[in-house]
């Protein structure tokens, strides 16, 4: 019998066994490239080097502390009576010599028109007592008089002039009683909360009326352990360290790093023996009103002389148990483990006090691509301490 033919499908003209035998070719080329590709080297790692930073650097150590205004006054009335007015705004800045409060004046007016009306009455009498006295002079001489009757019209004279004097002191009295009526502000500063409203007793001396306080500059106060203190005196002896205005950076709560600088003023005399520190004071100008009294401060107070040193980039720094090290760029881009002794952070670098050369190249970003001493990266050189390249965007 005949053997029958291969169909052919319509419009094409390509017999199926071709087909076939086409595809099944294809998948062996495939899956021989996809069993050559793991063996192919992955490309080196990219990363990030700098070289070890060498410049001269001072220690700083750091603290904690308040803000405590220069001057606090707690305002109280030199005279009792019922407030008529609170002259200012709660809260509000006020200048030395500003109406706070005025208290009832009516009763300081009637004592200083008697005080003064007690004066012109003194006046008068002391006047009479001159004319008196000079008449008996002339008559004592003439023998018209008795020279008791003389000195006692002398006493006379004397006594008035004694009279308007303290009759002048009660009319300047009056007069100061009626002036403290008017409540002033005894500084520059800002004012708190009204303590004492209109129509309520206010007692001389007793009653705090408000509270005012400074704004520019302000002191902080914190304190230095027993150890930082002990350095710091070593230093003065040796004359590396001046005993006052020694410089300070501070920096507030929602504040990045220590923007503010001022210097320490003052010093205790004494060591606190229950919490072995001491405290220090630094002052700050604030003519931009950062600083309240009471907020919390961060201080970095110089704890050194200038000293030569190398820097590096903390994020550099790896640990392997109880040592620290770092990779540092070898012969043909291989990445070499060095250890390190490491020291304080200084101006947002660490100090490295040994196991580094100052030609050293440090991979500071992509260490963690790093696997192995001696494998193989794709450097990029960059400032220590800058932040890692960004990635490379194609132009279109």
């Amino acid at each position: 019998m005949t053997p029958p033919k291969a169909k052919v499908r319509s419009g094409t003209g390509i017999p199926l066994l071709a087909l076939t035998a086409g595809l099944l070719a294809v998948l062996v080329i495939a899956g021989c490239s996809s069993q050559a590709e793991p063996n192919a080297a992955p490309p080196p790692p990219e990363v990030s080097v700098a070289q070890v930073l060498n410049k001269s650097v001072s220690e700083w150590d750091e603290f904690t502390g308040r803000v405590s205004a220069v001057e606090t006054v707690d305002l109280r009335p030199r005279v009792s009576g019922y407030v008529e007015r609170v002259a200012f705004q709660e809260g509000q800045e006020v200048k030395k010599g500003d109406l706070l409060f005025v208290i009832d004046q009516r009763r300081y007016q009637a004592q200083l028109a008697q005080a003064q009306a007690e004066l012109e009455r003194a006046r008068a009498e002391s006047r009479l007592a001159k004319a008196q006295d000079e008449r008996a002079q002339t008559l004592v001489e003439a023998k018209a008089i008795s020279r008791e009757e003389f000195e006692t019209r002398r006493a006379a004279t004397t006594s008035g002039n004694a009279a308007v004097r303290a009759a002048e002191a009660a009319v300047a009295n009056a007069q100061l009683d009626l002036q403290f009526t008017q409540v002033r502000a005894p500084i520059d500063g800002r004012a708190g909360r009204a303590l004492v409203t209109e129509g309520n007793l206010a007692q001389a001396d007793a009653t705090l009326l408000t509270t005012v306080v400074s704004q520019d500059p302000v002191y902080i106060y914190f304190e230095s352990d027993e150890q930082s203190f002990l350095r710091y005196q070593e230093l003065a002896r040796k004359g590396e360290r001046a005993e006052s205005k020694n410089p300070v950076r501070v920096g507030l709560a929602n504040e990045q790093g220590y923007p503010h600088e001022g210097v320490v003023d003052f010093v205790d005399n004494q060591v606190d023996s229950k919490t072995g520190t001491i405290r220090a004071r630094a002052v700050l100008r604030n003519p931009d009103r950062v600083f309240t009294p009471g907020l919390f401060a961060r201080v970095q107070l110089e704890g050194s002389s200038q000293f030569k040193a190398m820097l590096i980039d903390d994020k550099a720094v790896l640990t392997d148990q109880d040592r620290k090290y770092v990779y540092v760029l070898g012969p043909k881009n291989a990445a070499t483990r060095k250890d390190v002794v490491l020291g304080r952070m200084v101006d947002g670098l660490r100090v490295v006090s040994s196991g580094l050369a100052p030609t050293d190249k440090v991979i500071v970003h992509g260490v963690q691509k790093v696997f192995f001493p001696g494998m193989p990266v794709s450097p990029k050189t960059i400032a220590m301490g800058a932040p890692a390249p960004g990635p490379q965007v194609a132009m279109k």
